[in-house]
């Protein structure tokens, strides 16, 4: 059997996740917060390609506001990585992976490199890597590969792939047939029923010099871009800091987008291993332990004649009576009390914060933290 080959993590820390107002907030977005255990979601993350030989020290990208987060995190857990990049402003997940991409390609262009985002749980560890290893024989062989869930239920908001025959050159590898973003509920019904599409994870195996070349056929402004961000890079103690003119002057797009939902050598694995993307309330009570009622208890909590609900303080003691189907989540200097099956329509809450004097700094943009 041949040995399996060194897996590099790129791990994307770029989002925000307003959907999880008032824990995930701007300067401390949701990768950082515990929300899943005792580590965050980003320790998690890290952990995952860590207690193995068979990947490398991981690459981080994020935003330069939260770079001591990252830092810190990382340090907690005795972890070095191969770099933090500080991107100076956001452009999303396409030129996050090209960045890293043309990095780890001065190591060896063939590096296979594993886009993971940084605030997704997995349950089953082992399924995972076991999934990673049957991709990593697509992907030597220029193949990109992504990682299909296993729907539980008709999510509407999650992307869908949808399969297509197994690739001859490679077990349990599939053509995609095609990518849909978020459908509506009918349209969900029919995909979970039909049994041929899979809730997009977000996670892309493939190597350096695939997705630098995909980069440059499909979005060569983008690629252009990032090579002249790090020519102009500097180090900054632990991190490396892009050049901002040069990294802000491209569009702001996803790497499905700007790859994935072109390429003529996309494949993908499926996976059965507890994925969830965690975006909202909702879903992150649907992956929680609970108790005999259905309720999720964190914190200070004290429940009476309720079920179905997540209920959460980090800071003064709560109580609840009668409520079913509610989330209520209490922080330092904000409550949310909402249904649990509304909790995907966060977003309009936290503008309508935003757009009030009052309420603003709720939701304010993370401060940089000093310098550029």
């Amino acid at each position: 059997m041949a040995a399996l080959p060194l897996i590099r993590p790129v791990i994307l820390a770029g989002g925000s996740g307003v959907r999880l107002w008032p824990l995930s907030r701007p300067w401390r977005p949701k990768p950082f917060v515990r929300l899943a255990g005792p580590q965050t979601l980003l320790q998690q993350t890290v952990e995952r390609f860590s207690a193995s030989a068979r990947f490398a020290p991981p690459l981080l990208v994020c935003n330069r506001a939260h770079r001591f987060l990252v830092a810190e995190q990382l340090q907690q857990m005795g972890v070095v990585p191969r770099a933090i990049v500080l991107e100076p402003v956001l452009r999303n997940t396409a030129p996050a992976a090209a960045i890293a991409a043309l990095l780890l390609a001065e190591d060896d262009p063939d590096s296979l490199m594993l886009l993971a985002p940084s605030d997704h749980l997995i349950q089953d560890l082992p399924g995972l890597h076991e999934a990673i290893d049957l991709a990593a024989a697509a992907a030597r062989q220029g193949r990109i590969v992504t990682f299909g869930a296993h729907p539980l239920r008709p999510e509407t908001g999650y992307g869908y792939i949808k399969q297509d025959g197994e690739l001859a050159d490679c077990p349990g590898c599939y053509r995609i047939g095609r990518f849909v973003e978020k459908p509506d509920l009918a349209t969900a019904e029919r995909y979970l029923s039909s049994g041929a599409y899979m809730w997009n994870s977000g996670l892309f195996l493939l190597s350096a010099a695939r997705l630098i070349e995909e980069m440059g056929r499909h979005e060569p402004a983008v690629l252009d871009a990032c090579r002249r961000a790090l020519a102009g890079a500097r180090d900054d103690e632990d991190f490396l800091r892009l050049d901002e003119d040069a990294f802000a002057a491209q569009p702001s797009i996803p790497f499905d987008k700007a790859v994935m939902e072109r390429t003529a050598e996309g494949a993908v694995v499926a996976i059965d291993i507890g994925w969830s993307d965690v975006g909202s309330w909702e879903a992150l009570h649907q992956v929680a332990a609970k108790d005999a009622d259905g309720n999720r208890l964190d914190g200070p909590v004290i429940a009476l004649d309720s079920k179905n609900s997540y209920l959460r303080s980090d800071s003064v003691p709560l109580a609840v009576l009668g409520l079913e189907g509610i989330v209520v989540v209490a922080s330092d200097d904000a409550i949310l009390v909402c249904p649990l099956d509304r909790s995907q329509d966060l977003r309009a809450l936290v503008d309508r914060l935003a757009a009030d004097p009052s309420y603003a700094a709720l939701v304010e943009e993370a401060p940089d933290g000093g310098g550029n």
